[in-house]
């Protein structure tokens, strides 16, 4: 009599979360159902209840599989910077370079499934689901205010509330370039093969980035006379 092999939990937990990672990609949250999501994994309901207990606990292990390595790298490079540079403060170059990095090395990632995540992430911008939009504003929260903070002592002249808009803009910026990488191919003369491409994506987001933290700043009266 043959024993069958019992496969490690955390096998299975992986394969899980895999197989949700690409079909939440695919089909977006509520159309992937628990039996599309067992038949992928090759693992049973009992199985997915076991590990996570519900549909939301699993999204949201998901999520924090991926973005707590992410952010908690961001944060150390941040670190290492700050440290080097001897309590001085950093360059608004060095903190944008540090942020954006981890994120930008996942497109490189198709084996392990980064690329994937990145276009999950993506779609969860324009999610209508606002506990899904809730729950990934806390996972970046405690990043967002550690290079808020960098970003004020580099910029001690940037009024406050023109700093975080401006952050605004680059966050965004960023989640399209990670979400979006495939319509470089609508612009003529791009070459497809460097969407993928985390160290040019780097120096070009970087240098646009750079640019629009940096433009001049105008008051209120001066926006809405233009307007």
């Amino acid at each position: 009599m043959t024993l069958r092999a019992i496969k490690p939990p955390h096998e299975t937990r992986t394969r899980i979360l895999d197989a949700a990672e690409e079909l939440f990609m695919q089909h977006g949250f509520e159309a992937t159902s628990m039996r599309l999501l067992t038949a992928k994994a090759a693992a049973n309901l009992a199985a997915v209840n076991y590990h996570f207990g519900s549909k939301d606990a699993l999204i949201e292990a998901v999520f924090r599989r991926r973005l707590d390595p992410m952010n908690a790298s961001r944060v150390a490079e941040l670190d290492r910077q700050e440290k080097d540079a001897g309590g001085r403060a950093l360059s608004p170059e060095q903190i944008i370079r540090a942020f954006i990095g981890a994120s930008l090395r996942m497109i490189e990632d198709a084996k392990s499934g980064g690329r994937n995540f990145i276009r999950l992430l993506g779609r969860t911008y324009t999610d209508p689901q606002k506990h899904i939009r809730s729950l990934i504003g806390q996972l970046y929260a405690p990043a967002m205010e550690r290079f808020k903070n960098a970003f004020e002592r580099a910029l001690p002249q940037m009024p406050r509330d023109e700093l975080i808009w401006r952050m605004h803009f680059m966050f965004g910026t960023l989640a399209y370039t990670l979400a979006a990488t495939d319509t470089v191919q609508l612009i003529a003369g791009c070459k497809p093969e460097d969407r993928y491409d985390a160290r040019l994506l780097e120096a070009r987001l970087t240098a646009f980035l750079l640019a629009g933290l940096l433009a001049p700043l105008h008051s209120a009266e001066e926006v809405k006379k233009a307007a």
